[in-house]
């Protein structure tokens, strides 16, 4: 895969590097990456207008997905793990941000996940690339991955589409 999309309208699949810094046991990943001559106030406000904006359908899933892994105890969604300092973008904890980047994640027992979301600026250009990077704990964590993994990758696209 390439390291820069080319010029298409939606997000396109690049290249992803392990390890990482932001989850230095990450085991699988993938990223995202998207044009757009949009700009942005800040990092929180890209998120918020991206990850933050899942479609009906993605939440759908999200509650789907509640209602199954209940049983095994596992998390619903981040909202109770995210300080109130750093507060959330939709159901992500924010765990770090700059200038160019934004972190959002959390662990449980299956797997840990972060999102990041990294944004370049060239001469009335921004290049959104996300990120997303899982460490997985466990059988159950790989087989996780490997059901969501579709749905991830259209989720993803369709969030990134929306900074167009």
């Amino acid at each position: 895969m390439s390291d820069t999309p080319s010029q298409t309208a939606g997000p396109v699949a690049v290249a992803t590097h392990l390890p990482d810094p932001h989850l230095p046991d990450a085991n699988w990943a993938d990223a995202y990456e998207i044009k757009t001559s949009r700009s942005f106030a800040d990092m929180r406000s890209l998120a918020q207008q991206t990850i933050g904006t899942m479609p009906r359908w993605a939440k759908g899933l999200l509650w789907l997905r509640n209602i199954v892994v209940a049983p095994f105890g596992l998390k619903p969604d981040g909202l109770q793990d995210a300080a109130p300092q750093s507060g959330c973008i939709g159901i992500f904890p924010i765990l770090h941000e700059t200038d160019t980047q934004i972190v959002l994640g959390l662990d449980d027992r299956h797997l840990d996940f972060r999102i990041v979301v990294d944004r370049h600026q060239t001469a009335g250009t921004n290049r959104i690339r996300a990120t997303t990077l899982v460490q997985r704990h466990n059988t159950f964590g790989r087989c996780y991955i490997t059901l969501i993994t579709p749905f991830h990758q259209l989720i993803v696209r369709s969030v990134l589409s929306n900074a167009l």
